[in-house]
């Protein structure tokens, strides 16, 4: 993000509120826009020069080009912390990863689980590939102040397949034996089953990914008030980290499984249920080529609007009271008592 450019002159966290739930909603959608894929090297280079001259002090307010500039590097870089210590890379996530990819990179799998019909081998292989994606989007967008070794990442990718797919198999097998379900009523619990392993497997996915952020701690750092901030445009302070808490890194972890779960349920619900309804319609009884296009087109429209609803519910870089970390913060908090740290996403 913009942190990682240089100047010490902060941009505005956002031209929303990112105080309220619809202001992170607005800066979802922002960083989450496919659009931003479009952009070239060269695009990227005149945003960062763009943003670099604001910070730097060359520009002094801001305008639609610089918060244009602004969108695509927030969409494109490293989400970084509070200053652009080497704790973040400040480096492009690789394309498919980005939050900005989601939506596409998320289709053809999401679209492949919900699929009718499934047996045991599709099944297993398509849990297999979504666990995939979802460790490769992890690994790209963690908070990179802890290292993740690679024998943590294969570990906790292997967990999460095995999960995912004992989840799956076992609903799968255990649907047909529920006695006191209608034939109807079976059919709708067996297309949710996708629903129930990727939402358990997606937030232990993100708890092993991200473990050795709880068990090491992740960097905090003081709320500066605008006097601070002010010394900080002009190269008299220079804001470090007051520590690692492991407090902070649970909080951070557990929000974005539960983001997870929440961008999961609307994308992996609404669209199957559909789905039954539309099947049972003569247009679609009469086209069952149109089968596949129609669903990949109900999972596109839901998931469109639940990433970024799901990406709000809790602040990226999160606020909170030092006295509710660990004892060595009580007393180091900035601005009323209060430290910061980059969730990740």
């Amino acid at each position: 993000m913009t942190s990682s450019l240089p100047g010490n002159r902060d941009l505005p966290g956002s031209q929303y509120d990112l105080g309220t739930y619809w202001g992170r909603v607005r800066h979802s959608a922002d960083i989450s826009d496919p659009r931003t894929l479009l952009t070239s090297s060269a695009g990227l280079e005149d945003a960062k020069q763009l943003v670099t001259a604001y910070k730097l002090g060359k520009i002094q307010d801001m305008t639609p080009e610089l918060w244009r500039a602004k969108k695509i590097i927030d969409s494109t870089i490293h989400p970084g912390p509070y200053t652009n210590e080497a704790q973040d890379t400040g480096k492009p996530v690789f394309l498919p990863f980005r939050m900005s990819s989601f939506v596409l990179s998320n289709l053809v799998v999401t679209a492949g689980m919900l699929s009718p019909g499934l047996g045991t081998a599709g099944t297993l292989a398509w849990q297999v590939t979504n666990q995939s994606l979802n460790v490769a989007i992890n690994s790209s967008n963690a908070n990179k102040s802890t290292h993740l070794s690679t024998q943590t990442i294969i570990q906790s990718y292997f967990l999460a397949v095995s999960a995912s797919c004992g989840v799956a198999l076992g609903l799968n097998a255990l649907v047909p034996r529920m006695k006191r379900l209608s034939p109807n009523a079976k059919m709708i619990a067996g297309r949710l089953v996708p629903f129930a392993a990727v939402a358990s497997a997606g937030a232990l996915n993100v708890f092993l990914m991200r473990g050795e952020e709880i068990r090491q701690g992740i960097d905090v750092f003081p709320v500066l008030s605008e006097e601070e901030k002010r010394r900080v445009e002009t190269g008299d302070l220079e804001v470090k980290p007051i520590g690692k808490s492991k407090k902070a890194a649970t909080l951070a972890v557990g929000e974005t499984a539960l983001s997870r779960v929440l961008n999961a349920t609307p994308i992996m619900v609404l669209p199957p249920l559909v789905l039954v309804r539309l099947q049972r319609t003569e247009w679609l009884k009469q086209r069952p080529r149109m089968t596949l296009p129609v669903n990949l087109g109900l999972i596109l429209t839901t998931s469109v609007f639940a990433l970024p609803l799901a990406l709000a519910a809790f602040p990226q870089r999160q606020a909170v009271s030092a006295k509710s970390l660990e004892a060595e913060f009580h007393d180091r908090g900035g601005m009323d008592g209060l430290v910061e740290f980059n969730r990740g996403i």
